[in-house]
């Protein structure tokens, strides 16, 4: 499918943030879900109860006297994340993914003292990142490492899969790769890349940088029309079971695919953005009136990740 401007893509149903607020997060979002989906330790904990599998949990920071206990663990740790519960926007995140003498070697290549990691957790515990800068928790996660097929196509950053999920239906996904000017980031605002993905196959469509289209990734100089993500039913059913899990009729779902253990969950977003239209060339809108005028809705995450593989994929 070939790009569409902005301009079309209101014709096909384009998602505006003043509907997105009022018609679907304001109606299908309960507040009381809000604090567990906004805490990335709390999330990690109720999605484990629905087979949501998410990057194994090394080490919760809750108070000042426990940073010294983070050198003893991280002794003989090759590569971390470093997280705030309460972060957004992947603030404050730090991602270690190697080690140099007594130095630990972040993604992007630089060499830091443990010192400047234990300074990182103490800003962290103060709320330096947190949504309304209130005190935080940091926790420590094992490094995900990206399957190589999707590595390959990223920049100093690990892939990642944004669906977006209404009433338990996946509705609409893209695969979201960092750049140079997003800094490792898989975050579209900071320049990340977004391919719009084929919510049937997992095929990509359209690529965009800064909403414009592209077809070859900045850095890595690869053609992204041949994107093809693997376990996908897998992952759709997964997005899916993230609505028992937490109540909310409006979300985006975060996955990467680890080479170790396949799909893994890493955050859940209750106010997810809309510039994944772009990345697909195609409105949300009526994906979701399609969803509320269901009169028999599917019971199972398996069943409706099946209907909106075989429903969406035209739409």
């Amino acid at each position: 499918m070939g790009w569409i401007s902005p301009f079309k893509l209101n014709q096909l149903g384009m998602l505006n943030m003043n509907r997105r607020n009022v018609d679907f997060i304001a109606r299908y979002n309960s507040r009381a879900s809000y604090p567990m989906v906004d805490n990335k330790l709390k999330t990690k904990l109720v999605v484990a109860e629905y087979d949501v599998r998410t990057p194994k949990l090394l080490q919760v920071v809750r108070q000042q006297h426990e940073i010294s206990h983070f050198r003893q663990m991280a002794e003989d740790l090759e590569g971390f994340a470093i997280k705030p519960a309460k972060g957004s926007g992947g603030k404050g995140i730090t991602v270690i993914t190697g080690r140099d003498g007594d130095e630990y070697v972040k993604a992007s290549g630089a060499r830091v003292p443990a010192a400047y990691l234990e300074r990182h957790l103490s800003n962290i515990l103060a709320g330096l990142y947190s949504l309304a800068g209130t005190p935080d928790v940091a926790i420590v996660e094992s490094l995900v490492e990206s399957i190589p097929g999707l590595a390959r196509y990223s920049f100093q950053g690990v892939p990642d899969i944004r669906i977006v999920v209404f009433q338990g239906y996946p509705v609409m996904a893209m695969l979201r790769l960092a750049t140079t000017a997003s800094d490792g980031k898989a975050n579209l605002h900071q320049g990340a890349v977004g391919v719009g993905l084929n919510i049937a196959n997992g095929r990509g469509l359209n690529a965009v940088q800064f909403n414009r289209p592209i077809s070859l990734h900045p850095d890595t100089g690869l053609a992204l029309e041949n994107i093809a993500i693997d376990d996908w039913q897998e992952m759709l059913v997964m997005a899916s079971r993230c609505y028992e899990a937490t109540g909310l009729g409006y979300m985006g779902v975060d996955l990467v695919v680890d080479i170790n253990q396949g799909p893994l969950l890493l955050e859940l977003n209750a106010r997810p953005g809309l510039a994944i239209q772009m990345a697909n060339g195609r409105g949300l809108l009526p994906r979701l009136r399609k969803i509320e005028a269901l009169r028999k809705p599917h019971f199972t995450p398996e069943d409706r990740a099946d209907y909106a593989m075989e429903t969406f994929s035209a739409l």
